[in-house]
């Protein structure tokens, strides 16, 4: 599953609401990047989308490369090396969720309202469609 942040193509959508602080939702990302990696999950990079930019608009992994940012991402693989989660959050103030986990494939759309919503989410699907992970040598 690649990382993709959809959106209409035109563009910045100017219409879209500013309900989310990306960076704020970036530093909750960022938080729980030392937990995954010790339950054995592999976090990847967290992505930008400029909504400024001309289409198609490219995933940056430098936040300072993004003038307008509409979306933040991030892709994990799981302990067992075959699940994997994907959630990207846009700016105004919704989540796309997509998740492999066994035989399950899942996507959702979630709302989300604030930062300590999407750190809600964050922990509630890692721990849904990833589980648990490998304890910690010593745990």
């Amino acid at each position: 599953m690649d990382l993709i942040h959809m959106g209409s193509g035109s563009g910045e959508d100017r219409s879209m609401d500013h309900v989310i602080d990306l960076d704020q939702a970036a530093a909750e990302i960022t938080a729980r990047l030392p937990t995954w990696t010790a339950a054995g999950h592999d976090p990847g990079p967290v992505t930008w989308r400029d909504g400024g930019a001309p289409w198609p608009q490219r995933l940056e992994t430098d936040r300072t490369l993004v003038a307008a940012p509409d979306s933040v991402g991030i892709r994990i693989l799981g302990a067992d090396a075959w699940s994997e989660l994907q959630i990207v959050l846009y700016r105004g103030g919704w989540a796309d969720l997509d998740a492999l986990s066994g035989d399950e494939v899942v996507a959702e759309g979630p709302r989300i309202t604030g930062r300590e919503g999407f750190g809600r989410l964050l922990d509630s699907a890692v721990t849904r469609f990833l589980g648990p992970g490998r304890r910690p040598a010593g745990g």
